[in-house]
C-alpha cells in the first residue's frame, strides 16, 4: 500500500529521527542480495530501438507533410521523444544502462550532445553536485537562485523583473517551463565556453554546434519562415515543459537541509526526495524519476528494478521511523506550486495586504 505524503520540516542534526536512520548498509545488503543492482541492457536496447524508430517516423512525417500546419504536431511529438532520449542519457550517466562504465559514459555523451543537444559535461557536473547534497543550502545547484527561487532568503534579495516574477512564481512556474528548453541549450554552450580549453571541451562544443545548427537549418530550409519558427517554438516548449514537469516533483517542497547540518546518507536522501505513484505508465512517462527516493539511494540501479526496490526501501523506512514521501503526480504539482508561492511571498511589498497575499 502506498504511503501518504508527509510534510517534512527542516532537518536538524540533533533530530532523533536522523540518529535512528544510519542503517543504509543493511538496506544496501538487502537490495544487492535481491539482484536489483544487476544491469538490464536488454531493456534499454529495446527502449532505444523503439525511440529511434519513433524518431525516424517523425522525420518521415516531417518530409511527407511539407508546408502544413500539421507539422506542429510533429514538433510536439519530437519534444516528447527527445525528452525520452534525455532520460536514457541521464540513466547512462549514472551507469545504469550498459555493463561497463566507459560504455555508459560514451552512450551518455552521444545521446546528450548529439541527439538531445545538451552538454553532457555540464549536466554531469551539476547533477553530481545535486546527488551529493540534495536540497542542502549552498551545496545543491538545483536550489540556487535563478528566475525561480526556492528559498525565502533568496526571494527577499530579488530585484526588478525577477522580483515581480518571484512574487507569483508558483502560478508562473509551468508557463516559464516553456522557455526551459531554449535555456538548457543556451546554458550548455555558455558553461562549456567558460571552461579551460581541452579536447573534451572542444569535442562537445563541435558536436553541440553541429547538432543545433543543422537541426535549425533543416527546419528553416524545409518550411516557410513563420511555420519554421512555430515548429521550433513548439518543439522547444514541449521539451522544456516535459523535462521540468518530470524533474520538479522530485524535491521541490521537501525538506531543506541547513548548510551546517550533518546527516547520514540514508536520511539525507530520503528526507529530501518524493516518489510519485502511478505504476508502470508513470515510470515510463517520467523515465524512472517517479522512484526518486530509490534513485537517490542507489543511483546506478536500472529502471526495471526500481519498483521492487520501492517495496524494500518503504518497509525499511517504516521499521526505522524515517518518513517516506509518496504522492500522485497531480498532487505533487499542487505541492510544488504552493511551495513556490509560499517562498515568493518573501518578495512581496511589505505594504501588501496580508489577507490578499495569504490567498494568492
Amino acid at each position: 500500500m502506498a504511503a501518504a505524503t508527509v510534510a517534512v520540516p527542516p532537518v536538524r542534526p540533533t533530530s532523533p529521527r536522523v540518529a535512528a536512520a544510519g542503517t543504509y548498509h543493511e538496506l544496501s545488503a538487502e537490495v544487492k542480495a535481491a539482484g536489483l543492482l544487476d544491469r538490464t541492457p536488454g531493456f534499454y536496447i529495446s527502449l532505444l530501438a523503439g525511440l529511434t524508430t519513433a524518431l525516424a517516423g517523425l522525420v518521415t512525417a516531417f518530409v511527407l507533410l511539407g508546408h502544413s500546419w500539421w507539422q506542429l504536431l510533429v514538433a510536439g511529438l519530437l519534444g516528447i521523444v527527445l525528452t525520452q532520449f534525455a532520460f536514457i542519457s541521464h540513466e547512462a550517466s549514472h551507469r545504469q544502462v550498459l555493463l561497463t562504465g566507459p560504455a555508459n559514459d560514451r552512450l551518455g555523451r552521444v545521446l546528450a550532445n548529439g541527439v538531445v543537444g545538451i552538454s553532457h559535461q555540464w549536466w554531469m557536473t551539476k547533477h553530481t553536485r545535486h546527488h551529493a547534497n540534495p536540497n542542502r543550502v549552498g551545496k545543491d545547484p538545483d536550489i540556487a537562485p535563478d528566475t525561480v527561487v526556492f528559498l525565502e532568503e533568496d526571494a527577499r534579495e530579488t530585484r526588478g523583473l525577477v522580483r515581480r516574477i518571484v512574487r507569483h512564481q508558483g502560478w508562473l512556474f509551468f508557463p516559464l517551463l516553456t522557455l526551459e528548453g531554449l535555456n538548457l541549450h543556451a546554458v550548455s554552450i555558455r558553461s562549456l565556453l567558460a571552461l579551460p580549453g581541452s579536447r573534451a571541451r572542444t569535442r562537445e562544443l563541435v558536436t553541440l554546434a553541429l547538432r543545433l545548427s543543422l537541426y535549425v537549418a533543416l527546419v528553416v530550409w524545409a518550411l516557410p519562415l513563420g511555420m519554421a519558427a512555430a515548429f521550433l517554438g513548439v518543439q522547444l516548449a514541449v521539451f522544456g515543459v516535459y523535462m521540468g514537469a518530470s524533474f520538479a516533483p522530485n524535491h521541490k517542497g521537501m525538506a531543506i537541509i541547513p548548510a551546517d547540518s550533518r546527516l547520514d546518507f540514508l536520511s539525507k536522501q530520503v528526507l529530501t526526495s518524493r516518489n510519485i505513484n502511478g505504476g508502470t505508465f508513470v515510470t515510463m512517462l517520467m523515465g524512472g524519476l517517479d522512484a526518486q527516493v530509490e534513485h537517490h539511494l542507489f543511483p546506478n540501479m536500472p529502471r526495471p528494478h526500481l519498483a521492487r526496490a520501492r517495496q524494500i526501501v518503504r518497509a525499511h523506512c517504516a521499521r526505522n521511523g524515517v518518513p517516506y514521501t509518496e504522492t500522485s503526480l497531480v498532487r505533487s504539482y499542487a505541492i510544488v506550486v504552493q511551495y513556490l508561492n509560499r517562498v515568493g511571498l518573501a518578495a512581496r511589498d511589505p505594504f501588501d495586504c496580508p489577507v490578499r497575499t495569504q490567498y494568492r
